[in-house]
C-alpha cells in the first residue's frame, strides 16, 4: 500500500467519524424533543440544540465564535428554565455538543492559557444548566451535575492529551529543522570561506603578477570572477531556509566518503550494491550537493537499519539524466512501515526534505511496485 492509499484511507475514517459525530449529536436532539413536553423550555431547548450541533459542524471555521455562542444560548435555556421551574433532561445534543467543541478548543486554540479558560468556561455552564433545569429536586440537581462532570472531565482529558501529542510533535519537528538549518548555515560558512579564501589568494597573486607580467592580470581576474559567481550561487541556494547564524563545520564530501559510508553500513548490516553511473563527476556537483548527498544516503541507510533490520540487501545509485541527478536508495526482503514515510511523520526525512528542497531538488519516499521501500533525492543539474 502506497503513502498516497494510507492516506486516501485515513481521510475516509475521518470522514465517517465525523458522519457518525453528527448522526449522534442529531439523535440526541430527537430525544431532547421526545422527552420533555412542549413548552417554551422545550423549543428554547430544541433551538439550543440545534445552534450546537451547527457549531460542532462548522468547528473549524469559527470554532472560538462557535463554541462561545453555543455556551450563550445553553445560558439563556437555563436562565428560562429557572424561572420557569421547567424539568427535563438538560439537553442531550446540547451537552454532546459542548463536550465535542470542549476537545477541539483545548487542542487547536492558542495560547494554552486561552483554551484553557474557554474549557473552565464550559464546565461552569454545565453546572448552571445541572442547577436550573432540574426543577428544583435536590437529588436531580446532584445527578446532573455530577454527570455533566464526568463528561466534561472525560473531554477536557481527550483534549488535554491531543494537545499534549501535537505539542510533543510540533517540539519534534521544530528541533529537527532548527538542527537542519544550523547544519546548512555551517555548509553555507564552509562554502563562503573556500570560495573567499580562492579570491583572495587569486587576489594576491595577480598583484604579484602585474609588477612582472602585466598580461597576466586579466585571466587572473577572470578566475576571481568565476569564484565570486561560484560562491553567490552558492549562497542563494541554501540562504533562503536558513534561520539560525551559528557556524562552523567540517569540510565537504567527496564520492570517496559515500563509499566508505556504504563500506561501513554493509560491515554490520546487510549487503549494499553502489552503483555511479557513466558521467557522474564530482567535478559536475557543487559541495552542496556532495554533501547532502552524504547526508540523504546516511539517513535512509540508517532508517534501514531502525526499521527495517530484516531487510535482505539494499541497493543504491546515482545517476545523472539530462536535467537531473538522482540519488536512489532502496531495501528489499523487509519492507518499511508506511508511517514512516515523509508524509507520516518520519522526523529525519523531514531534515532530509528540507536539505533537499533548499537545493531546489525534491525527496520522495514510499513503496514500489515490486514491494521495495524506497527513497529518492533528485537535484537540478
Amino acid at each position: 500500500m502506497s503513502v498516497a492509499d494510507t492516506h486516501r484511507i485515513v481521510e475516509w475514517i475521518r470522514r465517517l467519524s465525523e458522519l457518525a459525530m453528527i448522526s449522534v449529536l442529531a439523535m440526541a436532539l430527537l430525544l431532547d424533543m421526545l422527552y420533555v413536553r412542549f413548552n417554551l423550555f422545550q423549543g428554547l431547548l430544541a433551538f439550543s440544540g440545534i445552534v450546537a450541533t451547527a457549531a460542532v459542524i462548522f468547528r473549524r471555521r469559527v470554532r472560538i465564535a462557535g463554541f462561545l455562542i453555543v455556551l450563550v444560548v445553553s445560558l439563556i435555556v437555563s436562565f428560562v428554565a429557572g424561572i420557569d421551574g421547567s424539568y427535563g433532561l438538560p439537553g442531550f445534543s446540547e451537552t454532546i455538543a459542548i463536550g465535542i467543541l470542549t476537545i477541539g478548543v483545548l487542542r487547536w486554540v492558542e495560547p494554552i492559557r486561552n483554551a484553557v479558560f474557554l474549557a473552565a468556561l464550559s464546565m461552569i455552564v454545565l453546572q448552571v444548566s445541572a442547577a436550573t433545569r432540574s426543577g428544583g429536586a435536590e437529588t436531580n440537581h446532584l445527578i446532573f451535575a455530577f454527570l455533566h462532570f464526568v463528561g466534561w472531565a472525560g473531554a477536557a482529558g481527550i483534549g488535554g492529551y491531543l494537545r499534549f501529542q501535537q505539542e510533543r510533535r510540533r517540539s519534534a519537528v521544530r528541533a529537527v529543522r532548527r538542527s537542519e538549518r544550523l547544519e546548512l548555515a555551517r555548509e553555507l560558512h564552509d562554502l563562503v570561506a573556500h570560495h573567499i579564501t580562492g579570491i583572495v589568494v587569486q587576489a594576491q597573486a595577480a598583484r604579484t603578477v602585474a609588477e612582472y607580467k602585466p598580461d597576466a592580470v586579466l585571466p587572473a581576474l577572470d578566475a576571481i570572477a568565476a569564484s565570486g559567481t561560484d560562491a553567490l550561487t552558492s549562497m542563494r541556494r541554501l540562504v533562503g531556509v536558513l534561520r539560525a547564524d551559528e557556524a562552523a563545520r567540517t569540510p565537504g564530501t567527496s564520492f570517496q566518503d559515500l563509499r566508505v559510508l556504504v563500506e561501513r553500513f554493509s560491515e554490520n548490516g546487510p549487503n549494499v550494491a553502489f552503483d555511479i553511473g557513466m558521467g557522474v563527476t564530482e567535478a559536475q556537483l557543487a559541495p552542496e550537493v556532495m554533501t547532502t548527498l552524504h547526508r540523504v544516503l546516511q539517513e535512509s541507510l540508517t532508517n534501514v537499519r531502525k526499521h527495517a533490520p530484516a531487510t535482505g540487501w539494499v541497493e543504491v545509485d546515482l545517476h545523472r539524466t539530462e536535467r537531473r541527478l538522482r540519488l536512489r536508495v532502496r531495501n528489499y526482503g523487509s519492507a518499511v512501515d508506511s508511517k514512516f514515510s515523509r508524509l507520516g511523520g518520519g522526523f529525519g526525512l523531514v531534515g532530509m526534505t528540507e536539505r533537499v528542497e533548499a537545493l531546489g531538488g525534491r525527496l520522495s519516499a514510499g513503496r514500489t511496485p515490486e514491494g521495495a521501500w524506497q527513497v529518492m533525492a533528485e537535484f537540478p543539474v
